[in-house]
């Protein structure tokens, strides 16, 4: 728009600068790379600035003029004017107070605090000056909120460069120079820790620096947040002052929630709107899109929790039965984490305990226990002893992490809990499960806990899984192959979609029993399916699957892949160090086949030491007669190759391993180099070295020695 448009003297409700606008704040920060940015000559030839307050959008544009050589028109809208002609008037009077009639001078032309022209003439006026700039003119529009402009036209051409409040928040350089020019020097932890909260926000972090100042030369920034009245005054004064009363009441209500969507809003404000309220939020920069579609927004965190200072303030009586509204519907949803957040910020433990309840059994027969974990952390240890569910909730997380102890404590804690009304089956049921896996009244007692937990769980859960892999398990123990083969499977069918951890298990017992019968076909095809469910569910550091690895190590090093059975060994050794007082048959179990595995990989000495602390632990379970015979046959193949006493049990080498199992056939030493892809003088060296380690002198004892001690059939 040129001067030859100006009809009448401009009326006083616009404020106008020309050439050099106001000198800079002295709390102000320099932004280099914003205003190289801004004053870049094939920038295009609109800049729309759009930030809630505070983000120093006006001080950007005073520092802008003051580095750039062009001379810039100057007008401020406001607050309450949004007539069309006063602000093409405005607009032609700073043009010809900066440039006059010269149409071919280049300059800027800055409209600030737009955010006042909400009405329809005063935007038209807008966009027609948008549209009718001189051809060397730049327009910089500056607004708290998004303008109805036709900006997704002009983004479509390139005619437009947007700044918003990621690019307006101060970074961690700028931060600490206006906290230095305050007089404060943070460390960088603490500067990072107030970057995160206040997400450098520029008026925020000058508000931090007014709190520094106010405590003295030992102030605490971790208490300085939205609740501090500095912030809350700010929010107040700034930020919620400009809205419509129904906008501000439904910002202070939806400020219990952190995800904002349009049905979750609807259900704590029992209204159908709220996705069009939402979205005004964020054209008013209140709320902060999270993704692309405007479907989920959030409040910057300072602004949320200045919204939870008013909402206590204004209406404390409400904000419980928000909390409840939000739980039911993120319960309603699947999110038990919110659900039980919420809750328990109504004040309703109990309530939120029985939704940990309701889904626990899914998550931690899924192996997500890490889930189950992050819920209980949500409450205290009284609240966890008072509630007989949660304490069983404990228990069965501590047993999948191997810790048998607390396992224990909480077990008995949910035995002694006062049970609500409805509850005594479940509390029962899974007790009794919690006593069979914990066994610490022996084998005997364990498989009648096992059953007794059996017939109190109904259907084909995670708890009736458990309980026949418990039951197997004990049965096994005391030498009932059979019977422990039959419940073993009983459990491997309940668990093969409903908990794919005990299914894992069920199928590692299974491979055991098949290994005690030689039957290396059935233990290998067991052991595949145990690992693949570990691999496929994510199981690898859960401690209880090191029985899994121990089975798979074996299996391995007897199909002669050598460096994956190595890995599970140590695997299963990782796994085993993570117990802490587990029950003693899993870990003398585990000690056996790590054993039989070691062996395999002709490892004496570490064969061995599994076999002695195998014996240490079953002297207490002196009824596990199942196990006991297994360590006596691990024990005769250990001694079936002890080497000559002048020789030390030195382990073989992967390599030796894979020339071993070639021994027995007729195929020569070039013969089986073609089929290892290494020389025959490298195979005829490798040969020489079982020889050696066997304490053997030809290829036919060094097979027979072999076979005597297991390292091959």
């Amino acid at each position: 728009m040129t001067s030859a448009a100006i009809a009448e003297p401009v009326r006083p409700s616009f404020r106008m600068w020309s050439a050099r606008p106001l000198r800079r704040g002295s709390s102000a920060v320099r932004r280099p790379a914003l205003v190289q940015r801004l004053a870049d000559p094939s920038a295009p030839p609109l800049v729309m600035l759009v930030a809630p307050a505070g983000y120093g959008k006006t001080t950007l544009l005073r520092e802008w003029a003051k580095r750039d050589a062009r001379p810039f028109a100057w007008v401020t809208v406001q607050e309450g004017d949004d007539d069309g002609e006063r602000l093409c008037d405005a607009v032609t009077r700073a043009i010809d107070a900066t440039v006059g009639r010269d149409t071919q001078t280049e300059f800027v032309l800055v409209i600030d605090d737009a955010h006042a022209l909400y009405r329809g003439a005063g935007l038209d006026t807008l966009a027609a000056v948008a549209d009718d700039l001189p051809p060397l003119a730049r327009l910089a529009v500056a607004s708290r909120r998004e303008l109805a402009l036709p900006v997704a036209r002009m983004r479509a051409q390139q005619l437009v460069a947007e700044i918003g409040p990621r690019d307006l928040a101060l970074t961690r350089t700028e931060a600490a120079r206006l906290l230095a020019d305050a007089g404060h020097r943070l460390d960088e932890d603490t500067l990072d820790a107030l970057l995160r909260r206040t997400e450098g926000w520029p008026a925020a972090l000058a508000l931090a620096a007014l709190y520094l100042g106010d405590r003295g030369s030992r102030p605490n920034l971790a208490r300085f947040g939205g609740a501090d009245r500095l912030v809350a005054d700010y929010v107040r004064d700034e930020v919620l002052a400009d809205l419509p009363d129904d906008a501000r009441a439904f910002a202070v209500r939806t400020c219990i929630v952190d995800t904002l969507t349009g049905p979750l809003c609807d259900a704590l404000m029992d209204r159908a709107d709220s996705t069009s309220m939402l979205a005004a939020l964020a054209r008013d920069g209140l709320a902060v899109p999270v993704d692309r579609t405007g479907e989920r927004y959030r409040y910057h965190r300072l602004v949320r929790d200045a919204l939870r200072v008013e909402l206590r303030r204004l209406e404390p009586d409400v904000e419980p039965e928000l909390h409840r509204r939000a739980s039911a519907w993120h319960a309603a949803a699947g999110d038990v984490d919110s659900a039980v957040v919420h809750a328990l910020a109504a004040g309703d433990v109990r309530d939120a305990g029985d939704l940990v309840w309701r889904h626990v059994a899914a998550e931690v027969a899924d192996g997500r226990t890490v889930v189950v974990e992050r819920w209980l952390s949500r409450f205290d240890r009284g609240e966890i002893s008072r509630q007989p569910r949660l304490a069983l909730t404990s228990a069965v997380c501590e047993l999948v992490r191997g810790q048998g102890h607390l396992a224990e404590h909480w077990a008995a804690e949910a035995a002694d809990a006062r049970r609500p009304a409805g509850a005594c089956g479940a509390v029962e049921a899974g007790v009794a499960l919690m006593r069979a896996a914990i066994a610490a009244d022996g084998p005997a007692r364990m498989r009648e806990d096992a059953r007794s937990a059996s017939a109190l769980h109904a259907g084909n859960g995670a708890g009736r899984a458990l309980a026949c892999f418990l039951e197997g398990v004990a049965c096994l123990l005391l030498g009932e192959r059979d019977e422990a083969a039959s419940r073993l499977e009983e459990g491997a069918r309940h668990a093969a979609v409903r908990a794919p951890h005990v299914h894992a298990l069920c199928l590692s017992e299974l491979a055991a029993l098949a290994l005690e019968r030689a039957d290396w076909d059935e233990m290998i095809e067991l052991s595949a399916r145990a690992r693949a469910q570990v691999d496929r569910h994510d199981l690898r550091n859960a401690p209880t699957s090191a029985l899994v690895f121990a089975v798979s190590a074996v299996a391995r090093a007897h199909r002669g892949r050598i460096e994956e059975a190595q890995r599970d060994l140590r695997e299963a050794t990782r796994l085993h160090a993570m117990l802490t007082d587990f029950t003693p048959w899993y870990a003398a179990e585990v000690h056996i086949l790590l054993a039989r595995a070691a062996l395999r990989l002709s490892d004496v000495c570490l064969a061995r030491a599994h076999a002695n602390e195998a014996s240490r632990l079953l002297r207490h379970v002196p009824e596990a007669v199942g196990l006991a015979a297994r360590l006596d046959e691990a024990r005769v193949q250990l001694e079936a190759f002890t080497p000559p006493e002048s020789l030390q049990p030195t382990p073989m080498t992967a390599a030796e391993l894979r020339v071993l199992r070639f021994l027995p056939t007729h195929l020569s030493f070039r013969e089986i180099a073609e089929r290892t892809q290494v020389s025959a003088n490298t195979v005829k060296t490798q040969a020489n070295a079982v020889y050696r380690k066997f304490g053997v002198a030809c290829r036919s004892d060094a097979v027979t020695r072999a076979r005597s001690c297991g390292l091959l059939d």
